[in-house]
């Protein structure tokens, strides 16, 4: 089972390549919202903002490019999760921001992590 990220150990693969896709992000020009927004629904990895848009992503890491990578691993089962979880943290605010779904995938064959925007839709 997997422990939410706030009771898992700071020096985790998970906390490690987070960090890593937040970096990147941030000198993409994004901002930092929320970090690990975790309900009964699921977790979101990253909640950032982007211009006038609220941008949900999803950090995935792979070793290797089998079965498909660190995309594939996105899989219609967890959009559906991701997009419940959205829906809960949106629950939440005053006004509905426009928003997007982004996946973050880093493999050990890359040097730079790969930024999907708009990886799928509710």
């Amino acid at each position: 089972m997997k422990l939410p990220r706030l009771l898992q150990a700071s020096n985790s693969r998970g906390v490690k390549y987070e960090q890593q896709a937040l970096a990147f992000l941030k000198q993409q020009g994004l901002s930092l919202v929320c970090q690990n927004f975790y309900c009964r629904f699921g977790e979101i990895d990253l909640i950032m903002s982007d211009q006038d848009t609220l941008v949900f992503i999803e950090v995935r890491y792979r070793k290797n490019q089998d079965y498909g990578g660190a995309t594939a691993s996105v899989t219609l089962q967890k959009q559906h999760k991701l997009i419940k979880t959205a829906k809960h943290y949106l629950s939440q605010l005053d006004n509905e921001p426009y928003c997007r779904f982004d996946v973050v995938a880093i493999s050990e064959q890359t040097t730079q992590p790969q930024w999907i925007q708009d990886a799928f839709q509710e």
